[in-house]
């Protein structure tokens, strides 16, 4: 016997009932974006690898060693299995020339990731996310209504020991006079770094400044800081940030070792973080990126963006006693013999038509067999057809929820009976 096949280790089946969930969590934020005026973009899952060595930095963890890359066997082409959503969307819009015809855009995206990690509670290797970026738009009120645009979303899930860390960047002329002193700071530590902060060291210091090694701690506390070489630009556009947080109430943490991943960040980076998920505890992540449209091959602009991981948000949301409203099925059609069956096929397509959602029963069995499943299904209504009814061309129609009996109806009356079955009281209560 042949073994049975099962997913790849860290990609995860969404199995019917989560899966309802994050329908439902995906309906509240598309209209959370929405009233932003946010757009829905969509792009490719599979990207041409140098995409993201351009954009993400050849000596980041994600290109050396987490994306899924691969040859193409036609043509030899280079292609990687998306990592992040902010490359291709940038690439999308540089493509299609949107900036330049339609002004500054906003657009909102989530789908599937890829990252060749050790998967563990809240990251796996597919994991999903949700991407917000704003496109052409320079100034601090963007980066701020980005980071009070979570805010809304949190207060609207009703999660808890959500805390904001912020930090700025600066230009990369600032940060090319910080990583000199940085590099020259760390040289004198040289023989305490562990392996990765050794390899960084002359490929990208601003990352070990985020090491999670408790032996380094103390090293990277007393490095030199970003925000002592901020000019003054970077200095007020970072306090006019903090002004319009201040203004909106949003408590936050200026966190100066707050550098992110992706090496395409400058001026404003933030995280959204949680003491609830262990070690997975950032839920959003993103800031500004000023320079990745031209890095790309596109004309200049800023930009600025985050993104949601969905698995650990989900996560943090059911710790914080969220539950999603189930799907409602308004009747359940039950039926026995030949000529019911067809009656019910009819019976099932008429309420449909009428906006009502309908469980046809399938797969035979007794009556009673059938009501139970009518009942698990979690309808108030069954709809109810034997031999009798289908000779008559009506319909049964029993309350599973509430009071009352069952009634027949002819097929034509059926939607409108099920009408005044379901919401004839809500009626009489407006009036």
């Amino acid at each position: 016997m042949s073994q049975t096949l099962q997913a790849v280790r860290g990609m995860n089946d969404i199995l019917p009932e989560d899966a309802e969930t994050w329908e439902y969590f995906e309906d509240i934020v598309r209209d959370w974006l929405q009233s932003y005026g946010y757009r829905p973009i969509r792009m490719p899952i599979v990207e041409p690898t140098p995409l993201f060595k351009r954009a993400i930095g050849e000596v980041t963890d994600i290109v050396e060693k987490e994306m899924y890359s691969f040859e193409d066997a036609l043509n030899g082409e280079h292609l990687t299995l998306r990592p992040e959503g902010t490359a291709s969307c940038v690439r999308a819009t540089i493509q299609h020339n949107l900036v330049a015809s339609a002004g500054p855009q906003r657009l909102y995206y989530y789908g599937p990731m890829f990252r060749h990690e050790r998967p563990q509670k809240g990251r796996y290797r597919q994991f999903h996310q949700i991407g917000v970026e704003a496109l052409g738009f320079a100034g601090p009120d963007t980066d701020a209504e980005l980071i009070l645009m979570c805010a809304r979303l949190w207060e609207d899930l009703g999660l808890e020991d959500v805390a904001l860390e912020i930090n700025s960047l600066g230009s990369p002329e600032e940060r090319a006079q910080h990583r000199a002193a940085l590099i020259a700071y760390l040289e004198q530590h040289q023989d305490k770094l562990d392996e990765d902060g050794k390899r960084r060291l002359y490929t990208n210091p601003l990352r070990i400044l985020d090491t999670k090694n408790p032996d380094l701690q103390a090293i990277v506390e007393a490095a030199p800081k970003l925000a002592d070489y901020l000019g003054e630009e970077s200095k007020a556009h970072f306090e006019a940030v903090q002004v319009f947080l201040k203004d909106a109430g949003i408590p936050y943490r200026i966190n100066h070792r707050l550098v992110r991943g992706l090496d395409y960040y400058n001026r404003t980076v933030f995280e959204w973080v949680t003491t609830r998920l262990g070690a997975q505890g950032t839920i959003c992540a993103g800031g500004r990126y000023d320079g990745l449209v031209e890095q790309l091959g596109g004309k200049s602009q800023p930009a600025a963006g985050f993104a949601i991981g969905i698995e650990r948000l989900l996560l943090l949301w059911k710790e914080c006693g969220g539950e999603p409203e189930r799907p409602v099925v308004d009747a359940y059609v039950v039926h026995m013999g030949d000529a019911a069956a067809r009656l019910a096929f009819r019976a099932a397509e008429a309420l449909r038509e009428h906006g009502f959602a309908a469980i046809l029963h399938c797969g035979g069995g007794s009556f009673k067999s059938q009501m139970k499943k009518a009942d698990g299904s979690g309808a108030p209504v069954a709809v109810v057809i034997g031999e009798d009814e289908a000779l008559a061309g009506e319909v049964g129609i029993k309350p599973l929820r509430g009071p009352g009996g069952q009634q027949r109806v002819s097929l034509e009356a059926l939607p409108e009976a099920m009408a005044e079955l379901l919401y004839g009281n809500e009626e009489e209560g407006a009036e």
